[in-house]
C-alpha cells in the first residue's frame, strides 16, 4: 500500500512539474461598441478602447443619465467566435438595484470584481448623473473562470424601467499562451 502511495505521489509531482499553470495567458480587449437607444434617458459621450502598449488596451466609458432610474435590468450573453459569433456558456440576466443591495449570482460577482476599481457605479439605486469607467482592464488572473483560447464578445443591454435604455458589446481575445509560434507545446 505504502509503494503504490510512493507512486501516486511520484506521478503528480512529475505532472505538476510537466504541465505546470503557465501565467503568461492573456486576454485583450479588441473592441467597445456602446449604443444608445434612448437619448431621452442617457447621452453618451465617451466610448472607447486605449492601446497602451501591444499586449494592454483600456476601456474608457463616460455617459450621463439625464433622469434617476430605480429599476435597473441587465441581461449579458457571451459569445465565442466559431464561424460568426455564437452562443458560448453564459446567458444571464439581473435586476441590478436588487444585486447591488444582496448579490446573489455568481458569474456576475465575477464581473463585479473584476471592474469595480475603475467604475464608480458602486452604489444602489436610485442611478442619476455621470456613469464612468476609467482605465477598466481585465487581467486573465481576476477573471476567475478559466476561458479557452479564442475570441470572445460580450453583449450587455441595460434596462431601465423595463425599456432597453442602452447597449455595449465588448470584443476581446483571449491566447493562453500554451503554444509558441511554431505550434508545439512549450515546457517550462
Amino acid at each position: 500500500m505504502r509503494k503504490v502511495f510512493v507512486i501516486l505521489v511520484v506521478v503528480k509531482l512529475c505532472l505538476v512539474l510537466i504541465l505546470h499553470p503557465n501565467n503568461a495567458a492573456q486576454l485583450k480587449f479588441t473592441n467597445a461598441r456602446c449604443r444608445v437607444h434612448n437619448a431621452s434617458w442617457v447621452k453618451l459621450k465617451l466610448c472607447r478602447l486605449k492601446a497602451l502598449s501591444r499586449n494592454r488596451t483600456v476601456f474608457n466609458f463616460n455617459a450621463t443619465m439625464l433622469y434617476p432610474a430605480y429599476q435597473i435590468s441587465m441581461e449579458a450573453q457571451l459569445l465565442k467566435k466559431a464561424n460568426g459569433y455564437k452562443p458560448w456558456l453564459y446567458n444571464a440576466s439581473a435586476d441590478i438595484c436588487r444585486f447591488l443591495k444582496k448579490p446573489f449570482n455568481p458569474v456576475i460577482i465575477l464581473f463585479v470584481k473584476a471592474i469595480r476599481d475603475y467604475t464608480n457605479f458602486n452604489h444602489t439605486c436610485p442611478f442619476d448623473g455621470p456613469l464612468i469607467a476609467s482605465g477598466l482592464h481585465m487581467p486573465y488572473e481576476k477573471l476567475g473562470i478559466p476561458f479557452p483560447t479564442g475570441e470572445y464578445l460580450v453583449k450587455l443591454d441595460w434596462f431601465y424601467h423595463h425599456r432597453k435604455q442602452l447597449s455595449t458589446d465588448f470584443y476581446f481575445s483571449v491566447d493562453e499562451g500554451i503554444l509558441n509560434t511554431t505550434g508545439s507545446i512549450i515546457k517550462g
